[in-house]
């Protein structure tokens, strides 16, 4: 780093400490603030998809090519059963993962615990309970989502049950989005993922809830309530002066299914590369190459996906699931066309952050949209 020894991230979440882990193996000394007390404090062990679709090279790989390791507990899976519209029951096996299971939170074995221990052993120096919002001589912000464009409600719990994982869509379960199921090792996750109507979260929880035990006779046990968000917003100006903006708080995340981690920690890592090499501005243009028409091309395919009807979809699913490796029908989905980069001006203006949508403000609402609201935090200055 030519001009800064020292490199300040505001925020400890895998894009703040992938940014950490990279910067410290680089030489600098790092100084992370997070505001709450321990890592991962939005999450409880619930589990998450580090997706494995959108680049031939498996993530893994990748996250050993940035210097991060694995220490944490990552489980592939390679077959995923689809409920499609019309209730039909899709099974999609795939050679290779077409993503691997972490689990989120404070807990040993945790994607959070296992990033924050590699920063450790580096040297980086993390804040717990240090509330930041300047940072006069920059740095990098990776404070997180700070809107909700998706919500996330859900069970966490114990289970006899093998090992799966399952997707339901239905706008009866999840208006816009999609109902999930993982269970790996006697936990389980099961959430309704919705992008609309998210006053009646409850409602759709337990039309899931209903839905997934019916079908697969389901038991759950020491059931525990959850909810999350995200922001899907396209980002724009990411870089101002030497303060750099990464992961969801830059608002990279998968338009489409929501699968963001991957995002967070190769922003984390292109920005503690552009710190090293003395030149933060740099940052802009390694995420715009490697991330831009993906990120467009997923904001397209989301609207695809609004559009189209049950029968549509169901047809689209069918074929998918028909044609074998469904890894390499999700990476083509994904590949930026001529005929998606033409229809991008055309959609780009319904692409809009929930930050200016008005629905479910009550005063008096529990909901996750509405917390979310009224608990929205100003942007870093500089």
């Amino acid at each position: 780093m030519n001009q800064h020894k020292d490199l300040h991230i505001v925020g400890a979440g895998p894009a703040g400490l992938a940014a950490a882990i990279t910067a410290a193996s680089g030489g600098a000394t790092v100084i992370v603030h997070e505001r709450e007390k321990e890592v991962g404090h939005r999450f409880h062990g619930d589990f998450q998809g580090l997706e494995n679709w959108t680049s031939p090279t498996d993530i893994i790989t990748e996250l050993g090519s940035m210097g991060i390791e694995p220490g944490f507990d990552h489980f592939p899976h390679r077959e995923q059963v689809c409920f499609d519209p019309l209730g039909r029951r899709l099974v999609a096996s795939s050679p290779d993962p077409l993503y691997y299971l972490v689990r989120r939170g404070a807990e040993p074995g945790t994607l959070d615990r296992g990033l924050l221990g590699q920063a450790l052993d580096l040297g980086v120096e993390v804040r717990f309970g240090d509330h930041v919002d300047r940072l006069p001589e920059g740095g990098v912000v990776a404070t997180g989502p700070r809107v909700a464009d998706a919500i996330a409600v859900g069970y966490l719990f114990e289970t006899s049950a093998t090992n799966g994982s399952y997707v339901a869509l239905d706008h009866r379960l999840a208006p816009g989005g999609y109902s999930y199921l993982l269970i790996q090792d006697g936990r389980g996750t099961l959430a309704s993922c919705m992008f609309e109507d998210f006053h009646r979260e409850a409602v759709y929880l337990e039309r899931t809830l209903s839905f997934f035990t019916s079908t697969l006779d389901l038991q759950l046990e020491n059931q525990r309530r959850f909810s999350g968000f995200g922001n899907f917003e396209l980002p724009l100006a990411t870089v101002r002066d030497r303060l750099v903006t990464v992961g969801e708080a830059a608002g990279f995340q998968d338009s489409l299914w929501g699968f963001g981690l991957r995002y967070a920690l190769t922003t984390g890592h292109m920005a503690a590369r552009a710190f090293l090499a003395g030149s933060p501005q740099s940052y802009d243009r390694m995420w715009r190459r490697r991330f831009s028409s993906q990120m467009r091309t997923a904001a397209v395919n989301r609207f695809l996906f609004r559009i189209a009807g049950d029968r549509i979809l169901s047809w689209v699913l069918g074929r998918a699931a028909a044609k074998g490796d469904p890894r390499t029908w999700l990476h083509r989905l994904y590949e930026p066309t001529a005929w998606k980069a033409a229809l991008y001006p055309m959609i780009k203006k319904r692409v809009q952050s929930r930050r200016r949508h008005k629905e479910c403000v009550m005063v008096e609402c529990a909901c996750t949209w509405c917390r979310c609201q009224r608990h929205n935090l100003p942007a870093m200055g500089v």
